[in-house]
Order: C-alpha cells, then sequence, then structure tokens
C-alpha cells in the first residue's frame, strides 16, 4: 500500500537544491517551512501521523515502511523519543537492518 504521508518533506522553491544547501538549511527550517514548502516538523508530523496509524491497525505486526529522511526523523522521534534539533544536527549514518517498535499512545515530546 502506498500512502502520501510518507512523502519528503515539501522544499518548495528549494526542491532540487544541492545537498550541502539542504545540510545548511536543516535547523533554520525546523519550524521555519521552506518557501513555499514545509517545515521539519510539519514533515515529521505528517509521517507521525501515518506511524500512529500504523501503530493501532497493525497491533505489534511486524510491517516495511519506506520513505525518505522526513520518515526516519519521524521513525525516531516518535519510537526513541529523539528530539527534531538532534536529528537536524546528526550526520547520516548508515545502519543494517533499521528496526523500530511503535507504540499507538503516539509521539514523544520535544524536551
Amino acid at each position: 500500500m502506498q500512502d502520501a504521508r510518507l512523502r519528503e518533506c515539501n522544499y518548495g522553491s528549494l526542491n532540487g537544491m544541492p545537498r550541502a544547501q539542504l545540510e545548511a538549511e536543516r535547523l533554520l527550517r525546523l519550524e521555519t517551512p521552506f518557501p513555499g514548502g514545509e517545515s521539519w516538523r510539519e514533515a515529521v508530523e505528517r509521517v507521525a501521523g501515518f506511524l500512529r496509524e500504523l501503530a493501532t491497525s497493525r497491533n505489534r505486526e511486524r510491517v516495511l515502511v519506506i520513505g525518505h529522511i522526513a520518515t526516519r526523523w519521524a521513525l525516531d522521534h516518535v519510537a526513541d523519543g529523539v528530539p527534531l534539533a538532534t536529528l537536524a544536527e546528526a550526520p547520516f549514518v548508515w545502519r543494517e537492518g533499521w528496526e523500530y517498535t511503535l507504540s499507538s499512545e503516539g509521539a514523544h515530546d520535544d524536551a
């Protein structure tokens, strides 16, 4: 099944920007939307809605979720409670076998 909530962050008029520019914009766009797009918080909340629904509807079933960085950040935020600023500051590091356990209780708060 496909779900549009798993799409990447909407970078608006900056869509297609070079990776270096995207990385430079990360912290600036946590709360402030990209011009004509969305903020990282909005993107993560969009994906988090999908994850909360998934946790309730699939009740402990193992599922495969394929997405973009917004999906990974939402998983790290919802399942593990990692603050968005921490995710934005961290470099990408590949992990073999990324697994998360979701709770139907919802996302963690940034504290």
